[in-house]
Order: structure tokens, then sequence, then C-alpha cells
């Protein structure tokens, strides 16, 4: 199989300019792959970088990051703005600072519409209501007549995932999508983002330092530290069986409660996990059907 994404980069900042060193990351299409790591460890640089937006802030980029067989390393600004939020798209991890407080949520839609879909603007609001019933947010006109403070915390990141699936990406960057929210939300969130895959067969790049979310929706796991990748496979060999001595730091890292067994390398499977952190389950449901 082609890989969607083959992204080989090495990639700093002025001061620190290995944040990223011989980092190598595959996601084929239609898989969620999580990306884990402590803070530092250059998890938001993998983002801007596969986005060419690290050179906005001063950083510089060397490699190649292959998505669809073309390497973005070499496309023109202009080619880069047609393709993000169209063919790749980014969630962050608070609405608060991601949505503008001065714009109603339909003019904030309408105009990420309109910026791959100039010639046909009339056809935004169509598009958006259909997006909100699959986020499960009111798909009426009072609801796009809302400001930002106007809505919860947990519908504002609703907002922020329609507007990024709004074009039906071939690839989603969650970064940190859930944690500025309390564990109720965080788990409709995270049953939402595993939804979308299912429907949209849409890749999903989940980039968290939550270990138990990266278990409940993720089919790969990356573990990034001090700027490469040092462990990846399937999320049951990573969490049950992890080889790389910061992963298994990682692990230990995890609040200890009763249930859990000290060695980790004996966890019975994915499930208590999930179970034990009040996961959401819907990726159960869901694999089966």
């Amino acid at each position: 199989m082609t890989h969607l994404l083959d992204a080989r980069i090495t990639a700093g900042y002025s001061g620190k300019p290995n944040a990223l060193r011989n980092f190598d990351l595959q996601v084929d299409p239609g898989e969620i792959v999580g990306l884990v790591g402590e803070s530092g460890s250059g998890k938001s640089t993998v983002a801007l970088s596969i986005l060419r937006l690290l050179e906005h802030r001063g950083g510089t980029l060397q490699g190649e990051i292959l998505f669809q067989g073309r390497d973005l390393l070499t496309l023109k600004q202009g080619e880069m703005r047609k393709l993000r939020g169209r063919e790749i798209a980014l969630v962050l991890q608070s609405a608060g600072s991601s949505l503008n407080p001065s714009l109603t949520i339909g003019a904030q839609l309408s105009e990420a519409w309109k910026a791959h879909r100039p010639r046909d603007p009339g056809a935004w609001k169509k598009q958006v209501f259909e997006t909100f019933a699959q986020v499960r947010l009111p798909a009426d006109e009072s609801f796009l007549s809302r400001y930002p403070r106007q809505v919860s915390l947990g519908q504002a990141q609703r907002v922020l995932i329609a507007m990024a699936v709004l074009h039906r990406p071939a690839l989603l960057i969650a970064d940190e999508p859930t944690s500025a929210l309390d564990a109720i939300t965080q788990s409709e969130v995270l049953g939402l983002l595993r939804q979308l895959n299912h429907e949209m067969r849409m890749a999903v790049l989940f980039i968290s330092h939550d270990l138990a979310s990266v278990a409940s929706i993720c089919d790969r796991v990356a573990v990034l530290h001090a700027g490469h990748i040092v462990e990846s496979g399937p999320v049951d060999q990573i969490f049950r069986r992890p080889v790389h001595a910061y992963t298994r730091l990682l692990l230990q890292a995890l609040p200890r409660t009763p249930t859990i067994q000290e060695d980790f390398g004996d966890l019975p499977d994915r499930r208590s996990i999930e179970a034990l952190y009040s996961v959401s389950s819907t990726r159960r449901s869901t694999d089966i059907a």
C-alpha cells in the first residue's frame, strides 16, 4: 500500500536546531496514528512542518514530506495555501484561541468554505449543516448566528472539527484536541474523531501526551523522544510489550490505581486501559460494525 503521508525530516528553530532530527513517520489512508511524547519532545513541530507553517515561525526544515505522492517541501506557498484546509486539515487544542471572537460561527465557516470554493459561495450553508449533523451540532440558523463566547467549550471544539472536515480532507492533524476539555466532553470528542474516520475514510494524525486517549482510538502509535521516533507499532503492542526504555517510562508515569498491575508489560488488553480512564468505547462498536 502506498502511504498517504511519508515524512522524513529534520527541523529546528534558532536556539534549538534539532527540534526534530531524522524524524520518520508514515500514515496510511484511513488509519489513525497516534504521536505521543512528553512536552517539548517536538510533537507540535511535526504538525507545523507537515503544513509548511514552521518557516513562518522562523524555523528551518529539511528532508521530504510526501503526501499523496507529492513532496510538500517542493511546493510554492501558493500551492500550499490551496492544500491546507482542503486536503490536509488541522484541529488545535484550544477553541478559545482558534476561533475569532469578533465573528459569528456562521461567518467563520463561510470564510473557510470560500477559501477553497470561491466559485461556489452559495453552497456553503448546505455543506455546513450536513457537517454539523455529523459532529452533533445544531444544524440551524440560530446556531450560526452565535459568537464563540455564546457556546460551550465542547460545542466550540466541535465547530473547529466541523471547520476542519468541511472540505473532506484526506488527512486530519489533531494536535492535543481534547486537552482543554473535561473528561466527559473529551470522551465524546474522541468518539467523534473515530466516527469521522470511519464515515469519511479520513486518516488522522492524533498528537497527544494522553496515553489513554491514544489507546482508545488509534490503530498505531509512534513514540517521539528528543526529536525522533524511538518506537512505533500497533497500539496493543506498544501498550503491552513496549521495547524502548522511554516508552516504558511513559507507561510508568500513568497514574497508579488498584486496578493497574505494577508490571505494565502484563496489562491484559487495551479494553482495561479504556475502562480505567473512562474513555469512550465508541471505537469498539464502530470496529465491530
